[in-house]
């Protein structure tokens, strides 16, 4: 089993950055993959990034250049760094853990967090 809960997210203007954080609990973190995904108002959840066991990492087509994902296996903690924020990138983000390395398959994700809030000011 694991637990996922994300932090970070907030109001920032266009142009300016943040970090999602999401901390894991569960002994065998290290084990999945980890994505991150976003679901802006009246949009289906989407795929931005994801970070397999490996350290390998894959991202959108729109989004690569601009957000970054990472980890710190001993704080079971993930991250993605957003820059350049556009008010389009205005969603709920979530994090979610998968067993498998399928990042962009949603279904591939057995795990999620509750997600945060990340509002892009123009």
């Amino acid at each position: 089993q694991v637990q996922l809960v994300e932090s970070g997210g907030g109001l920032v203007q266009a142009g300016g950055s943040l970090r999602l954080s999401c901390a894991a609990s569960g002994r065998t973190f290290s084990s999945y993959a980890m994505g991150w995904f976003r679901q802006a108002p009246g949009k289906e959840r989407e795929f931005v990034a994801a970070i397999s066991w490996s350290g390998s990492t894959y991202y959108a087509d729109s989004l690569k250049g601009r957000f970054t994902a990472s980890r710190d296996i001993a704080k079971r903690t993930v991250y993605l760094q957003m820059n350049s924020l556009k008010p389009e990138d205005t969603a709920v983000y979530y994090c979610a853990a998968s067993k498998s390395w399928r990042p962009g398959i949603q279904e591939e994700y057995n795990y999620w967090g509750q997600g945060t809030q990340v509002t892009v000011s123009s």
